[in-house]
């Protein structure tokens, strides 16, 4: 069963101000396999999968045997695309394919609870007031992560209508901003701390769902 819904101190707010976490989202057990899995296909995702070689097949000149078979003194030959030869075709090379696998439903989300669970227990979330941005000022966004001292590299997951937001945070060093349906389980982990914008929380929040009660029993 999941633990006591903890809490996320609010950046940009009064002082001791935290809003609560869901429970069933942020206060799951980690499952370092189901973690692994999502992060490895997040990642095989991502690789475009355009390597390619060419065959003999598709290489240009060598359909003419360079030499005659015998009474040179030199090695058999039958084209100059040969493997063998430099400039020659690529045997067994790279060729385009996709890397994806699939990793099902439940098994994202009960990995995303995880991942966010991780930094609720350890206390690298926070939540940011982006009502404090009426326009992009990037000191103001590095003096409340100065404020919250949590280490970096820190994911800033963001609403694509908050953009004043998105363009203060973007400039810090080892800060990465993203929206939230683009953050990922690989985004998080990889992330020694989380900043959220509550619509992002809301949106992660319902992304990660509830454990069904068939599978906690």
């Amino acid at each position: 069963m999941p633990e006591a819904a903890p809490k996320a101190p609010v950046l940009g707010a009064a002082a001791g101000k935290t809003v609560g976490l869901d429970g069933d989202a942020f206060a799951a057990g980690f499952h370092m396999p189901l973690v692994h899995q999502s992060v490895r296909a997040e990642q095989a995702a991502r690789r475009r999968g355009t390597s390619a070689t060419k065959t003999r097949g598709q290489m240009s000149g060598g359909t003419s045997k360079p030499w005659r078979q015998k009474g040179t003194g030199r090695a058999r030959a039958g084209s100059t695309r040969s493997p063998i030869w430099t400039g020659g075709a690529t045997v067994f090379g790279p060729q385009p394919r996709s890397y994806t696998f699939k990793v099902n439903r439940k098994e994202q989300r009960a990995a995303l609870r995880s991942a966010l669970s991780l930094h609720a227990s350890r206390g690298s979330l926070a939540v940011v007031d982006v009502a404090v941005f009426d326009k992009p000022t990037t000191s103001r966004a590095h003096e409340l992560l100065e404020e919250w001292s949590q280490p970096r590299p820190t994911l800033v997951a963001l609403a694509p209508e908050e953009a004043d937001a998105a363009l203060s945070f973007r400039n810090l060093a080892r800060v990465a901003v993203l929206a939230h349906e683009n953050v990922g389980v690989a985004d998080i982990i990889g992330a020694a701390s989380l900043v959220l914008s509550q619509a992002a929380l809301d949106a992660l929040t319902a992304r990660a769902g509830a454990p069904s009660k068939k599978a906690e029993g």
